[in-house]
């Protein structure tokens, strides 16, 4: 109980961290500079890092409608969480069937895990990344 009180407590402070920073000017949240990460192959998909510490990482995506995160894996993670704040986003491991996840639906994936996502929906689809570092 306690860990899902947490969870949550965490997902709200970053969506309001991640709102924070879109009413700044571009790369900035409140005068910090945010460091974009390198987006793996793909189109329609910009991030930014909200928190980059040595243990944890935390995104916020921007998927374009129709855009697409080709298939791949985040080998130095322990593991990561996916999370759409809207409905629309279809999400696959590879090898698996790709399924469509609703608005704050969590994903699990373990590091190293390959896998990719695409929003078919027609409006921009925001995520939250969640990763815990080796």
């Amino acid at each position: 109980m306690l860990r899902v009180q947490f969870a949550s407590a965490l997902v709200v402070t970053m969506l309001w961290i991640g709102s924070s920073a879109v009413a700044q000017s571009p790369g900035t949240a409140g005068g910090l500079l945010l460091n974009p990460i390198a987006a793996t192959s793909g189109t329609g998909v910009s991030n930014v890092a909200l928190i980059n510490r040595d243990e944890i990482r935390v995104l916020r995506v921007d998927v374009a409608p129709g855009g697409i995160r080709n298939v791949h894996s985040h080998d130095d993670m322990q593991y990561h969480l996916f999370i759409p704040t809207e409905t629309g986003m279809q999400f696959e491991i590879e090898g698996g069937q790709p399924a469509r996840m609703t608005a704050w639906q969590a994903q699990f994936v373990k590091g190293g895990t390959r896998h990719g996502f695409k929003n078919q929906g027609r409006e921009t689809v925001t995520i939250m990344e969640i990763f815990v570092k080796k």
